[in-house]
């Protein structure tokens, strides 16, 4: 991409990114539908927007001119990110689904990635900043975790907060590229796809809430009549609910099932069992690290449906779909 279109994606991300676009095309984005890409940003929160700051950004990804060449855009990344091939196998909302263009029987494609190294780059910077904060000759805290507060350091914070919204810029149009260099793929195969955009939301983020900002770790928005998607392990359903606003619970979901055993733990034991143990018989898993799919093997989760169940009972999200 051009060095202006990279300062527009970190400053007004999709919206930022699309303009430049339609400017002047580069890359594989030459063969896309830029139109449908403009319509379908109505279905990412917050429009895919927020307040960057492009000079918060990496250097080499924000020269003055010429083009900037990004190997981390429109990549996966590692951990439990991925793009999966899924089938809508039961519908519960009908009304909901119709509206949203999800029906049973289709196929449909989950992207689950963010911000990649310039997330990376940008905790890590803040993290030595709040550290240079510390009192002098006091003891640094065991969690290595260093607080800034609006009252001692209100610039920091606040500076800080624009650097974590540079970042979800960042990966609202990570995402954005993932999911169209597949649909640019299937229609060199297919011809005439669509492949509409569901929605798009955010997890593992600080966003402004009320009075104040609220991180979801873990976790992502829930608000009323907002699509929800909460992804199983990759040998488990996954669902698309719908929010329910719940107070209670800061109108927030669960961001997917959550791990019984970490990553370090699976690999150990993952010697010792077979495919079949690790629920990983007849699943089909592109990687360029095998030791991922030990990692990331459904028996490192816990069961989606109880983690589901829960959520619905405590009244955060209803069900529209799964497959």
């Amino acid at each position: 991409m051009t060095a202006d279109a990279m300062r527009s994606l970190f400053q007004y991300g999709v919206p930022g990114w699309l303009d430049a676009m339609l400017d002047r095309p580069t890359g594989s984005v030459v063969k896309s539908d830029l139109q449908q890409l403009a319509q379908e940003s109505e279905r990412i929160f917050l429009g895919g927007s927020m307040d960057g700051d492009w000079k918060l950004a990496p250097e080499e990804l924000v020269p003055d001119a010429g083009l900037v060449r990004d190997g981390g855009l429109a990549t996966i990344g590692g951990g439990n990110h991925f793009v999966e091939v899924q089938r809508v196998d039961k519908v519960e909302n009908r009304t909901l689904a119709h509206a949203w263009g999800v029906r049973e029987g289709q196929l449909a494609f989950m992207i689950h990635s963010g911000s990649r190294n310039v997330g990376k780059y940008i905790g890590g910077m803040w993290r030595d900043k709040a550290k240079a904060t510390w009192q002098k000759g006091l003891k640094y805290p065991d969690s290595q975790i260093f607080p800034l507060s609006t009252y001692s350091h209100p610039e920091l914070v606040a500076s800080y907060l624009q650097a974590e919204a540079t970042a979800a810029n960042y990966a609202f149009v990570n995402r954005l590229l993932l999911a169209e260099l597949l649909r640019l793929r299937l229609r060199e195969v297919y011809k005439d796809v669509e492949a509409p955009l569901v929605y798009d939301l955010p997890h593992n983020i600080t966003l402004p809430e009320g009075q104040g900002w609220l991180t979801r770790k873990g976790a992502c928005p829930a608000h009323v009549g907002q699509p929800v998607i909460i992804p199983g392990s990759m040998g488990a359903d996954s669902y698309l609910m719908v929010g329910k606003g719940n107070p209670a619970f800061c109108n927030s979901a669960s961001h997917g099932a959550g791990r019984i055993y970490s990553r370090f733990d699976l690999n150990r034991r993952g010697a010792s069992q077979s495919e079949a143990e690790l629920g990983l018989t007849g699943i089909d898993c592109i990687t360029l690290r095998q030791e991922r799919r030990i990692e990331e093997a459904p028996a490192a989760y816990k069961l989606i449906q109880s983690v589901i169940d829960v959520q619905v009972e405590a009244e955060m999200v209803d069900i529209v779909a799964r497959g």
